[in-house]
């Protein structure tokens, strides 16, 4: 730092010392005024001269006054221009004690508004012009007359641009600050979606294979005395749906370490390419599924590809918990118009559960649906049939909710 501006930062921090400092000044260039004499003859010359004991006493209270400028600012105007006025009537030739009454002049400009800088430079300028011009020994179209006329304005002038500078300043402040704020709280708000769409994806990946594997465990246990080879290949797709829930999970939670981490899994999300898998993978568990598309061709966003795959597993997944062990479910993927339609239907008879977690808030996987297709400006219909079974029908919008924002057509 250099030593101007390290001064600069001091008087900054001390506004008293840098008052009575700026005092000091003009209280020098007032007394060197004083001793110079424009008006040794006819010729344009100049002559020291020694001021009068008042004049001296004038310009010391002048300039004493602006010490406290910034904490009295009108009432250092006043002291300044009475002491101004009294050297314009008295002084012969004058001492440039209206310079103090200037630097009070721009003090109030500079820290008040302007409608009360135009009152408070318009009576300065009218009080010391008049006095200077109607009382003084000069002629009143004396140019020191004229100068003090130019010079009052001068100083008011010059406060309100520092005022107006400093509030342009200050605003451009205030608007970085908002900005500043709504960054963050816009990328807070991103954190917390991200966390509740990991949620989601950890609760479908958590529900769907610790149900197959709750099935299979069953069955191996049951038929493990008088079945073994069943046995052994229901702990085969234990084995296979543990495996897949931990790649999921590893993926999922890979989104959440830092750049320092080692690298995350690079495998992409499950969509709608992976259907008959999932579809398999419930056969496997002795769930009946049958799935019908009408979808081919269609090439869907990444998110509504992932929300039709959650919802088609979320779904099959509650069929295998809720629908007994005969239920047969049913899997159509339409594309109608600008949506896709998901559709699962099931035919239990066992539907308690799922019909009461909606409305009585009793589980998270029909919330979790609710919320992943209503974040994409879906809808999601979900209750039971007539005549038995359940019923989960989703509509999701092919275009994207980002895609429509920007695209205002």
């Amino acid at each position: 730092m250099t030593p101007l501006a390290r001064a600069q930062r001091q008087l900054t921090a001390h506004p008293l010392a840098a008052d009575a400092a700026l005092a000091a000044g003009v209280l020098l260039c007032m007394l060197a005024g004083s001793f110079v004499d424009p008006h040794s003859g006819h010729s344009v010359s100049w002559r020291i001269r020694t001021p009068d004991p008042l004049s001296l006493l004038l310009m010391t209270l002048g300039a004493a006054a602006l010490v406290f400028r910034r904490r009295a600012p009108m009432a250092v105007l006043a002291v300044t221009g009475t002491v101004s006025v009294v050297e314009s009537v008295t002084g012969d030739p004058r001492a440039p004690v209206a310079m103090s009454a200037v630097v009070a002049l721009f003090t109030v400009a500079a820290t008040t508004d302007r409608p009360t800088t135009w009152r408070a430079g318009l009576l300065t300028m009218t009080v010391l012009t008049g006095a200077a011009m109607l009382a003084g020994p000069l002629p009143w179209y004396a140019q020191e007359n004229l100068g003090i006329l130019a010079w009052t304005g001068i100083g008011a002038t010059a406060g309100d641009a520092v005022r107006s500078r400093r509030a342009v300043v200050q605003a451009i402040r205030d608007r970085a600050e908002r900005a500043e704020r709504t960054r963050e709280e816009e990328a807070r708000r991103r954190v917390a979606e991200e966390r509740l769409r990991i949620a989601r994806d950890l609760h479908d990946v958590v529900a769907h294979h610790i149900a197959l594997v709750n099935v299979q465990a069953g069955v191996a246990a049951h038929v493990m005395d008088r079945r073994p080879d069943q046995a052994k290949e229901a702990l085969a797709h234990v084995r296979e749906a543990s495996r897949s829930a931990l790649n999921e999970l590893r993926a999922t939670v890979g989104l959440l370490r830092q750049s320092g981490d080692p690298e995350a899994p690079t495998e992409p999300a499950p969509g709608l390419d992976r259907l008959d898998e999932l579809a398999g993978t419930f056969r496997s568990a002795g769930l009946h599924v049958e799935v019908a598309r009408s979808d081919d061709g269609t090439t869907l966003p990444a998110a509504v590809d992932l929300a039709a795959y959650r919802v088609i597993q979320e779904a099959l997944t509650n069929v295998q918990k809720h629908a007994g062990p005969a239920a047969r479910a049913e899997v159509s993927v339409v594309r109608v118009g600008p949506s896709l339609e998901v559709t699962v239907l099931d035919d239990g008879t066992d539907d308690g559960p799922r019909g009461a977690g909606p409305q009585q808030g009793g589980g998270h996987g029909l919330l979790g649906m609710r919320e992943r297709v209503t974040a994409l400006r879906g809808t999601l219909t979900t209750g039971p049939r007539f005549g038995g079974g359940f019923r989960v029908h989703a509509i999701l919008p092919v275009r994207p909710r980002t895609a429509d924002a920007k695209d205002p057509v």
